[in-house]
């Protein structure tokens, strides 16, 4: 392909690795004033706990024979009846025959030793009910099963809102699960702050919640405790799969083409990681598995960019014998910008729609894949590129000075 005007992209070599060590100064030091990363859930001990807030329909209880287990789904509702001596009964309530919670409640009370207490409107949808996972399935006539409702365009419920509820606790990280109208939120507790307070976390957290919005509101779907040391691995397996990534492209690197070329994608690359790692820090923004997949993907983005950059360097070099090394550079970046440029900016506009609509742990994936896409670019047009240059200039000099084509300490 005939190009008719070459930019000198080598012109800006020197002074953009000298930005580059800025930034990476600039970086490192911000990470250090900052004491790291701001670590989501996934990377700290203690109790993970995942919460929805919705209205209680009914609470029901079981004295009857045998053992009652109550089971919900989408579209129906069951009770199944077993125990010694007595014969296995499955009860099934179908929301499509039981469309209100009115109807379902006298379908239910119908079952021999079932208790109901209302506490909604009967003529709440039975498709807007939620089971919470709290305690066991199994109904007793001691503690009453709580079942909840949320009908849809309820009111959203922010983060800041949870996060306020929960301040008298000690420090508690929230994290959104969805939008703000699911109403989904995953709480964690640290080890420290559990040792160090009396009572049972999941029962503390709850009463908070509820204090804040509302007797009964609080679906618990899920609750783990984090140890130390699962922590402590699923850090280092971060860091381990995030150095194996590095170790393979450069392995791939140098077998599709020469080691200075797979040697200028690494530093590239490096330079990526640095300087997404530095604006996660600096930013603040949760460093959760969310991130190392942001991290993973702008490195591979970077990657691809560089290797098509370097496939038309190591084409033109073969197309243009006769052209010296620095212009073989600058017509292969000319040649490829086109393609760079559009690729990134249809790549940019589905990325930037998903930080406007998206929320939460979704947005800030956006946000760093935004930052991370732009710096990819930049890297290998004048990191990647600048290295292989002053590395083939370096080596020219080499060889024209074992020939005697130029005397020692005068530069080729």
């Amino acid at each position: 392909m005939k190009i008719n005007r070459i930019i000198r992209f080598s012109r800006f070599f020197i002074p953009a690795f000298v930005l580059s060590a800025v930034l990476v100064v600039v970086g490192i030091s911000g990470f250090a004033m900052n004491r790291g990363f701001n670590l989501g859930i996934d990377f700290q001990a203690g109790l993970l706990q995942e919460i929805q807030i919705a209205s209680t329909a009914f609470r029901i209880t079981y004295d009857g024979s045998g053992n009652a287990s109550i089971s919900l789904t989408r579209s129906n509702l069951d009770i199944l009846v077993t125990g010694l001596g007595i014969d296995d009964r499955n009860y099934s309530f179908s929301f499509a025959a039981y469309p209100t919670k009115g109807a379902l409640v006298q379908g239910l009370r119908e079952i021999e030793g079932i208790h109901i207490a209302e506490t909604a409107a009967a003529s709440i949808q039975s498709a807007w009910l939620i089971q919470s996972a709290q305690g066991t399935p199994l109904l007793d006539a001691e503690r009453a099963f709580v079942v909840h409702y949320l009908p849809p365009g309820a009111a959203p419920i922010l983060i800041e809102s949870v996060r306020t509820s929960l301040m008298p606790l000690g420090t508690v990280a929230v994290q959104n699960l969805g939008t703000p109208e699911e109403r989904r939120f995953m709480i964690r507790m640290e080890a420290s702050e559990i040792d160090g307070v009396g009572g049972v976390p999941t029962e503390r957290i709850i009463s908070a919640l509820e204090g804040a919005f509302g007797q009964g509101s609080v679906v618990v779907n899920r609750s783990d405790f984090v140890g130390a040391r699962f922590s402590r691995d699923l850090t280092d397996q971060a860091a381990i799969l995030l150095t194996l990534t590095l170790l393979l492209m450069l392995v791939y690197m140098t077998f599709r083409f020469k080691l200075q070329y797979a040697v200028g994608a690494i530093i590239g690359i490096v330079y990526d990681g640095i300087i997404i790692v530095a604006f996660v820090a600096l930013t603040r923004m949760e460093f959760n598995t969310i991130t190392i997949a942001a991290i993973l993907t702008i490195l591979g983005y970077s990657t691809n960019n560089t290797i098509v950059v370097f496939d038309r360097i190591r084409e033109n070099i073969r197309m243009y014998p006769d052209d010296s090394f620095v212009d073989v550079i600058d017509r292969s970046l000319t040649g490829t910008l086109g393609r760079t440029i559009i690729t990134t900016f249809t790549t940019m506009l589905a990325v930037l729609s998903l930080f406007i609509f998206a929320t939460g742990a979704m947005q800030d994936f956006a946000l760093a894949l935004m930052v991370g896409m732009a710096s990819g670019v930049y890297t290998t047009t004048f990191i990647a590129s600048g290295f292989v240059y002053y590395w083939e200039a370096r080596k020219t000099a080499k060889e024209k000075r074992k020939m005697g084509l130029v005397p020692a300490g005068v530069k080729a």
